[in-house]
This record gives structure tokens, sequence and C-alpha cells, in this order.
């Protein structure tokens, strides 16, 4: 399967792997499955971090890298993205969130998320 990692996921899995479930981490592991990381992702972690958020304070080059060496595949926001975003119900505003949403919805992929309201969307999205 292919996975896209939700912002808080991704920055689980590679600083604080420790807060990560059982279950998000053998999703992760498995060789089966190609795991996914959105430019959204990265824009959101660079924004918190320069308004001083204590949860988002990271190097997003350095996470980037450190992706890229594990594997992870990169996928960038596109127009379709942006397109896909007006058929969403209004369950969540966070714009980051609704723009990963609107991604997996365009791409087939499954998000993999641990924020309640995010899994609350119809479609191929996984709380773990």
């Amino acid at each position: 399967m292919r996975f896209l990692l939700d912002t808080h996921i991704l920055l689980w899995g590679a600083i604080e792997p420790e807060r990560l479930c059982s279950a998000a981490r053998s999703l992760i592991e498995n060789s089966d499955n190609q795991i996914v990381f959105s430019s959204v992702s990265l824009w959101e972690i660079a924004i918190k971090a320069s308004q001083g958020r204590a949860d988002f304070q990271i190097d997003t080059g350095a996470l980037r890298r450190g992706l890229f060496d594990n594997g992870y595949v990169e996928l960038a926001a596109t127009g379709a993205h942006a397109a896909g975003l007006a058929g969403l119900p209004p369950i969540h505003r966070a714009p980051f969130d609704r723009m990963l949403i609107a991604q997996v919805a365009v791409e087939g992929f499954t998000l993999l998320t641990s924020d309640r309201t995010v899994a609350k969307y119809p479609g191929p999205i996984r709380r773990v």
C-alpha cells in the first residue's frame, strides 16, 4: 500500500519514534508499503517553527534529507490537489490537514493520522 504520513506522524517517526503506536510503526516499517511525505507537511513545519511552536522545532532541510535517506518518497502539492479541496466537507478547518486529505483523495494513497478530526473524513484515511 501507499501511505501518506500526516505531519505529526512524520515528525514523531523522525524525531520521537517512541510516540508512534505499534500499528503505525508496523505500517511504516513494512517494506511492502511505500511511505510518502508531502511537501505540504514541510511547509507546515517551517511555518510553525518560525512562529516559535515548540512541537515543530526541527530543521526542515535536514528532515527532508533524512526522509530521502530512509527511502521515503516526496509528494509535491499540485493544482489538482488544490482543486480537490473544493469537494471536502467542512469537518476540519486546518488548511494543512485539509490539503493532505485532498492529496490522498486525488492520488489514491491512504493517509496515516493520529488526529481524530481528520479521521472523520470519508475516504482513504487510517487513524493509528
